[in-house]
């Protein structure tokens, strides 16, 4: 997914986002382990789409306690 897609959930469903991609995560990595991961790209893919779950997590958080206060 693009970070504009990203940016446009809440934090709870960027927080279910994360949960997803972390076990597809998880599975891949077992895939590999056991040579029966047929798309290699997808881990990395996986990885990234993670640090832009979180990215915009992050800046979701700081931008509304900023607000806040």
């Amino acid at each position: 997914m693009a970070i504009g897609d990203f940016r446009d959930l809440s934090l709870d469903q960027l927080d279910d986002q994360l949960a997803k991609l972390k076990k597809e995560q998880f599975n891949l990595r077992f895939q590999s382990a056991s040579g029966q991961n047929e798309n290699t790209s997808r881990v990395r893919q996986v990885r990234r789409d993670i640090a832009r779950v979180m990215t915009v997590a992050r800046q979701k958080r700081a931008g509304s306690s900023s607000k806040s206060a």
